[in-house]
């Protein structure tokens, strides 16, 4: 059984929802439904990762584990490393776990739990999902990712990939199967020490794609596949969506 520990970066400032985390959204903080979801999952612990105190004491208020990061971390696996660190807790692999995914399904967590209990020399694992709209495809705010036969990916762009030159653009969902990449990673403890140290790359810059850093410096992305969407809250309508899948699911 491997020993999975769970933690949910979380900051304050954001520049289209500051205090982003604390949304309330049906009567629970974003933050809050994260924690729940997440908890669902095998893991062995999960702790929320912050920089700033209101978070820290409304996470402690709902009984949630929280620990105070510093403030200046420039991702969240930085700020993972930084919780993962002060924590001092022995895993087999850490699960970063976005904390403005309020919908997070714990068999997504546990899909990428899988790939360490099937090979513990996983390095670090990912989930990606069939692309199903055209929408999907071409909106730069979803990063797509080509895999090897392995499972393991080659690049992540936001654009799409490959470029099919035998076809027009409004052709190629229907003539190639294309992967959409889902934020959730995770991470042997050994290799988040290693990755936490590498300077920012130049696929990085251009993609404003941190994962790319890790493949460029050589390291192997394993992947899981999923169905199920994920609703990330990042504008003022992503809320406006949560709160109506909220609506309607109820």
């Amino acid at each position: 059984m491997v020993n999975a520990l769970g933690i949910i970066p979380a900051r304050y400032a954001s520049s289209r929802l500051p205090g982003k985390p604390l949304l309330d959204l049906g009567g629970k903080t974003m933050i809050q439904r994260v924690v729940e979801q997440a908890q669902q999952a095998r893991l062995s612990r999960v702790v929320v990762a912050t920089d700033d105190e209101r978070i820290l004491a409304h996470v402690r208020s709902f009984g949630g584990e929280a620990i105070l990061t510093a403030p200046d971390h420039p991702s969240g696996t930085d700020r993972v490393f930084d919780a993962y660190c002060q924590l001092d807790a022995p895993a087999d692999c850490i699960i970063n776990i976005q904390g403005d995914e309020p919908f997070i399904r714990p068999e997504q967590i546990n899909a990428l739990i899988a790939l360490f209990e099937a090979d513990p020399r996983t390095q670090l694992a990912t989930l990606v999902k069939p692309v199903v709209t055209s929408e999907e495809l071409f909106s730069p705010h979803m990063p797509k990712v080509v895999l090897d036969a392995r499972g393991q990916a080659l690049y992540f762009s936001r654009h799409p990939l490959p470029y099919q030159r035998q076809h027009a653009p409004e052709q190629w969902l229907a003539q190639h199967r294309y992967l959409r990449h889902i934020g959730l990673y995770a991470y042997r403890p050994d290799i988040l020490a290693e990755i936490t140290r590498l300077p920012p790359s130049a696929l990085e810059l251009a993609e404003s794609l941190e994962q790319l850093r890790w493949l460029e410096n050589g390291y192997h992305i394993l992947t899981a596949e999923t169905e199920l969407a994920t609703l990330g809250i990042d504008t003022p309508e992503d809320v406006a969506r949560a709160l109506h899948y909220l609506a309607t699911s109820s």
